[in-house]
């Protein structure tokens, strides 16, 4: 293996060995059963460190492209047939019934809270900085300073390229199923998993969907099912569907793609709270993945920051984005302007950031059995 790592680069080291190495395995050049050599061996023929390389091994097996074997070593796991692949065991959580988060699920939440002296400085910045301009009506697609730093954002812990007009604000997830609805045409069926938030299914049903309930396995809806739906759009939470935990890793979120392409479909991406991974970066999406440009992906920051902040968003592929403005441009955006001007200084920033970073410190220490997280 001939891997190069510019030390005097901007960006970690680690994430350029990941990237070369993620290019080789879907590219076949690192096939499925093969073994990958020592982190010793390949940290001396790159000139990092061992703990770069397992820095590197980590997240390629967070995301299921290797798999580390005990006294054995690591090896390639990931392979094209896996988009069909057999049968998963199933979880038995599909019969639970549907809830609301529990006070559990809440408790969670405030330990992780966003720093509340941090969002009031930013405020205060914000009222100084823009003054009346707060009380002028925003951009119907949503404040263009957000719409900017979210691409930015979008680009730096995703790789997701875009532009700001591709981005859509709305005041939460739900509100932006809605459009999606009236952008994608008139009574579609749309597939969901099953068991999944209660909430996705009753707005679009609210909205006189036919939503499909697709059955979930240990790594995402089952091949069985998306095979006998009659759907040809899918709804899926990749990152750790709620109720049922479940995060799909990148064979099956490849599967969901194939599945969208043979059908010329089409699949919402809801990666809600996504970034409290407790991996060291952010899994890869399926909109990242996506060779053809049939993902909306969407995310909030109701979990990562607080409930009270309810903006979402949307990333709508090039052609759609064109479509809305056609469709759906004269909607009113339904985002206070100085929320969404706070939100941009906390992306421009690195206010959001940061706190990001602590709250997987947080629960890689918890999770490694430490007590104290701060």
């Amino acid at each position: 293996m001939k891997y190069h790592v510019d030390l005097e680069k901007e960006g970690f080291a680690y994430i350029q060995l990941y990237k070369q190495m993620k290019k080789d395995i879907i590219d076949g050049v690192l096939s499925c059963g093969s073994k990958l050599p020592s982190k010793r061996m390949l940290a001396e023929e790159t000139g990092v460190s061992v703990i770069t390389v397992e820095h590197t091994y980590s997240i390629l097996c967070d995301e299921g492209y290797i798999e580390a074997r005990e006294r054995s070593g690591y090896y390639v796991i990931y392979r094209e047939s896996d988009f069909y692949s057999a049968e998963e065991h199933i979880n038995e959580f599909h019969d639970e019934p549907h809830r609301e988060p529990s006070r559990v699920r809440e408790h969670e939440r405030m330990k992780y809270d966003f720093p509340f002296s941090v969002l009031a400085k930013v405020m205060r910045k914000v009222l100084s900085d823009y003054g009346e301009e707060i009380l002028v009506k925003a951009p119907n697609k949503g404040c263009y300073e957000l719409r900017s730093a979210i691409t930015n954002y979008l680009i730096r812990s995703n790789g997701i390229m875009v532009v700001p007009e591709q981005i859509v604000i709305g005041a939460g997830a739900e509100y932006l199923y809605s459009l999606i609805v009236q952008l994608l045409g008139e009574n579609p069926k749309i597939g969901l998993e099953k068991p999944s938030y209660e909430k996705i299914q009753q707005v679009y049903e609210a909205n006189h969907v036919v939503c499909d309930m697709l059955e979930m396995g240990q790594n995402g809806i089952r091949t069985s099912e998306l095979e006998k739906t009659e759907a040809t759009i899918l709804h899926v939470t990749p990152f750790n569907s709620y109720p049922s935990g479940v995060t799909a890793d990148v064979s099956k979120r490849q599967e969901y793609l194939r599945w969208a392409e043979q059908r010329k479909g089409y699949i919402i991406e809801d990666n809600y709270a996504s970034e409290l991974t407790v991996s060291k970066k952010n899994e890869d999406t399926v909109f990242s993945l996506a060779k053809n440009e049939n993902v909306i992906y969407l995310n909030t920051f109701s979990e990562t920051i607080a409930p009270s902040m309810r903006i979402g968003y949307m990333v709508l592929p090039e052609h759609l984005a064109q479509e809305f403005d056609e469709k759906l441009g004269f909607y009113s955006c339904t985002a206070p302007v100085f929320e969404q001007l706070v939100l941009a200084e906390l992306l421009n920033n690195g206010d959001f950031e940061r706190h990001i970073n602590r709250v997987r410190r947080a629960k890689r220490k918890e999770k490694s059995g430490h007590t104290n997280i701060f």
